[in-house]
């Protein structure tokens, strides 16, 4: 087995873009540490709006290429090197939205079985191992079928994963789901509709446009991105700007808009939720927090 960095971080999302928009000064200040940072992303998201006039030809698995290499050019700007699509290019395809006809396509990821979709990504968990994973909550965020699926996968690939058998099993010791505190969503909207004027977009969207918005006693732990910490927040503004067939950054990347014109925020610390692991006292900085060594399976070899 590979030697491997100390620390590990595993995220799971639905869509090509959804890792920057979600994650990014995380990833960003992780990859800077030094951790090992993999993405699995699930769908190429072939059924995507897309913004650019001059890309709008773009649609099926053409729209798809060219999101893996927005993609590729996004982990650059983030400095991560191990990024990957679940069982592999092309495998599952984009959902659509919602009670869309689309969701009944046998090869998307809606469609896909959980089981079989959650194997692959046990090959990934059991080739990382991985102390931290991120994914999105029983909703997905938003109630988008892919990052429904996607929370789906993760949560069962990390069952899985215990149970391989007593030499090979891996047990991740902290899962994250993302959030935004309804505190700090409703702020930077207040601010948005202030500066609307000065920006690019047609209108601006609202607090329950944001996924993953909860009362603020929920987030146990958030990732500031700000200047002072390092600059990530303009890692994820270049990340967020490399998919640019989905996502319109404003100057001065306070705020972004995707194909529907509607200004939002563009938060430069991220939010999460502990839904496995030992919650601490106080708000956590570092999603690695109260890990002394590896959680493993009994006679499971590992690295702290």
């Amino acid at each position: 087995m590979k030697e491997l960095p100390a620390r590990r971080l595993l995220l799971v999302h639905a869509h090509p873009d959804d890792e920057s928009i979600n994650n990014g000064v995380t990833m960003a200040r992780y990859a800077a540490e030094g951790v090992h940072v993999t993405l699995v992303t699930c769908t190429l998201g072939e059924r995507g709006e897309v913004i650019p006039p001059e890309l709008r030809h773009l649609t099926g698995a053409e729209l798809g290429a060219h999101r893996l290499r927005e993609l590729t050019a996004a982990m650059a700007e983030l400095g991560v090197d191990d990024f990957r699509l679940l069982g592999g290019v092309g495998r599952y395809g984009d959902s659509g939205m919602m009670g869309l006809t689309d969701n009944d396509d046998p090869a998307c990821f809606w469609q896909a079985d959980l089981d079989e979709a959650a194997a692959s990504l046990v090959e990934v968990i059991l080739e990382v191992r991985p102390q931290v994973l991120v994914t999105y909550d029983d909703n997905g965020g938003y109630g988008h079928p892919d990052h429904i699926q996607a929370h789906r996968v993760a949560l069962r690939a990390a069952e899985l994963a215990e149970g391989v058998d007593e030499r090979a099993g891996w047990r991740i010791p902290k899962v994250y789901f993302n959030r935004v505190p309804r505190s700090v969503a409703e702020a930077a909207f207040a601010r948005l509709q202030e500066e609307l004027p000065e920006l690019p977009f047609t209108a601006s969207a609202v607090v329950s446009d944001v996924p993953g918005v909860v009362d603020d006693d929920r987030v146990t732990a958030e990732i500031d991105g700000r200047e002072g910490a390092g600059a990530y927040a303009a890692a994820k503004a270049a990340a967020m700007r490399a998919h640019a067939t989905q996502v319109e950054v404003a100057p001065g990347e306070r705020y972004f808009a995707l194909s529907n014109d509607l200004a939002q925020p563009l938060f430069a610390t991220e939010y999460y939720e502990l839904v496995r692991g030992e919650p601490a006292q106080s708000r956590e900085t570092d999603l690695f927090a109260g890990l002394s060594g590896v959680s493993r399976i009994a006679g499971t070899e590992g690295v702290a």
